[in-house]
């Protein structure tokens, strides 16, 4: 193993000069969720579209009349409800959804499955697609009409992604194009063109490890060198009270190659307050590579990718992301959130968001900046009982902190908070508004220019200082957002649940990056109507936008005209 894992370091060395040295480049491809596992959705492209149409859909059969399209390259029916981000690699765009478009004649539309879709880069039609039947145990599992619903990773001719079984499965991006059965795994019951070809299956569910994932498996797994980074959204059962394993890891080093399964922890154990669908991060920070994790307690871990070399994980440091004295109340009546967002590597900081499952609606939230460099409980508080006031307490699940007990919180001295962003009085009148509250989210920060930009679910659109956490403004987008932003060129884009995409210059000025209309402040320019609610977050590669809304997914170029 000790091999495997000098070669990973000396081809992260490589991969970091090779990007700071191409920095300028156009974005050819996007291979995984944020593009690169610091998981920053910063791409470089050129005239990217801020104006286009998409045309009209016949509501029975869901087909598109290009007539009134404008800059629509092309457009593929997704299914009936579309969360998984679009990734483009070689000459295939790669989306997860469920079946409601009902591609193969084997599993017509009303069969609900689990899908991920390889489309054509140049003529959105379909190449083949992966086939996750329900598992039976139903919506504890796997939830009825909820699809793939991460981004997979792709790198030359193989695709890694987690499936709503509970899987990490292995593909052959040419599917059966090349003639060929790619193993070990060939138990693929058909092995049509328009299938896909399964190199390798991890089935985590099973033995020896027997995780239980709560409602459904979400992670958008990324990699470096031969070894893959997993969150296995090991949860709670649908009582939302029982952890049927809590022994079962949470977090998972994996061989790309052969699904050999190098390390595994179970953090956070019983603390997991609901599901944990959070995607790993990966980065090397002064010296030191780092896997992150957002846990379903609400805390941030960081280990070591190599694990401690005899096959155990190695952490590094843990960060609790909400106050002690929160408090974790079932269906989101609480103050206690734990981790969905995507921790983001930013010149060496780690930027998350904490929230709950969007059924739980809007809360209070929090966004932190952490400085990866301190090691073990890098926490901003640090939790004493009044029996013994000099030994820090174990972590309680629903609430750290129970003063009826004698509980209290000191500062932590080694604390690796830089700043923390949750409410803020900015206009000065000793009241804290609507839009000066940050609430729980989804999202995951973007950040150029030492700008960050984060959507709340209440709808916020958040501008922030990368470095000191000054709010510099907020823009009401009136409709619940669970995507990230894009920030392109001068321009950010950010979609919503009303199925708009607002589009603002790239600013920490609210008069550069909005406009008046009519003495109300708008996007720069403007919002545009994408026809159905957009859960996933725009991507450029090769200087074309992709956005799926829950139904289509549509490629946008400057000046395109679509093929009848």
């Amino acid at each position: 193993m000790s091999n495997r894992f000098l070669r990973l370091s000396c081809a992260l060395t490589l991969l970091f000069a090779v990007g700071a040295a191409t920095a300028q480049e156009i974005t050819k491809e996007w291979t995984q969720w944020g593009g690169d596992p610091a998981r920053n959705n910063v791409p470089v492209g050129k005239n990217i579209p801020t104006e286009w149409e998409v045309g009209e859909f016949d509501p029975e059969t869901g087909e598109w009349d290009s007539s009134t399209a404008k800059n629509i390259k092309w457009v593929a029916r997704l299914g009936s409800q579309t969360y998984g981000n679009a990734v483009v690699s070689g000459d295939q765009v790669y989306v997860g959804t469920n079946n409601g478009a009902g591609w193969l004649e084997r599993y017509p539309e009303d069969v609900d499955l689990g899908v991920l879709l390889a489309f054509d880069r140049e003529t959105g039609k379909l190449r083949w697609q992966h086939s996750s039947e329900k598992l039976k145990t139903g919506r504890v599992h796997d939830w009825p009409e909820q699809g793939i619903c991460c981004a997979p990773y792709v790198e030359g001719n193989r695709l890694w992604f987690v499936t709503s079984r509970g899987e990490v499965r292995c593909l052959d991006t040419e599917g059966f194009y090349d003639g060929e059965n790619d193993g070990p795994y060939t138990d693929e019951p058909v092995e049509a063109e328009n299938e896909a070809d399964v190199v390798w299956v991890l089935n985590f569910m099973a033995a020896p490890y027997y995780v239980s994932q709560h409602n459904m498996c979400s992670c958008s797994i990324t990699g470096v060198g031969d070894v893959l980074f997993v969150n296995t959204s090991n949860g709670l059962d649908e009582s939302h009270i029982n952890l049927p394993s809590p022994e079962a890891p949470s977090f998972m080093a994996v061989d790309k190659n052969t699904g050999e399964v190098l390390w595994t922890d179970n953090s956070p154990a019983t603390n997991i307050l609901h599901g944990q669908w959070s995607s790993p991060t990966y980065g090397v920070i002064n010296g030191q590579e780092q896997a992150i994790f957002g846990g379903g307690d609400g805390w941030v871990y960081s280990f070591d990718p190599k694990g401690d070399g005899n096959g155990n994980p190695k952490l590094l440091w843990k960060f609790d992301a909400n106050p002690k004295e929160s408090e974790w109340i079932l269906g989101g009546r609480g103050t206690r959130n734990n981790i969905i967002a995507t921790p983001v590597i930013y010149e060496g900081m780690v930027y998350v968001a904490v929230g709950q499952d969007p059924e739980h609606q809007e809360g209070i939230g929090h966004l932190w900046c952490i400085d990866p460099n301190k090691r073990g409980n890098v926490s901003p508080e640090l939790a004493f009982n009044s029996a013994d006031p000099e030994k820090e307490i174990s972590h309680k699940r629903i609430k750290a902190v129970v003063k009826d007990e004698g509980d209290f919180v000191r500062p932590n001295p080694n604390s690796a908070a830089v700043w923390h962003y949750s409410e803020q009085d900015s206009n000065g009148d000793g009241e804290i508004d609507y839009e000066e509250t940050m609430h729980r989210s989804c999202g995951t920060v973007a950040i150029k220019d030492d700008i960050l930009y984060i959507a709340d679910f209440s709808g916020l659109f958040h501008c922030l200082n990368a470095k000191t956490g000054e709010r510099y403004w907020v823009y009401d987008m009136l409709a619940q957002a669970w995507g990230s932003p894009l920030i392109v060129e001068d321009k950010v884009y950010i979609g919503d649940e009303d199925g708009q995409v607002a589009i603002f210059r790239h600013s920490s000025d609210p008069n550069v990056a909005m406009k008046d209309d009519g003495g109300e402040m708008i996007p720069y320019f403007g919002e545009i109507e994408m026809n159905n609610s957009v859960y996933s977050t725009p991507i450029v590669a090769n200087n074309i936008l992709y956005i799926s809304n829950r139904t289509h997914l549509f490629a946008i170029e400057e000046g395109a005209k679509p093929e009848e």
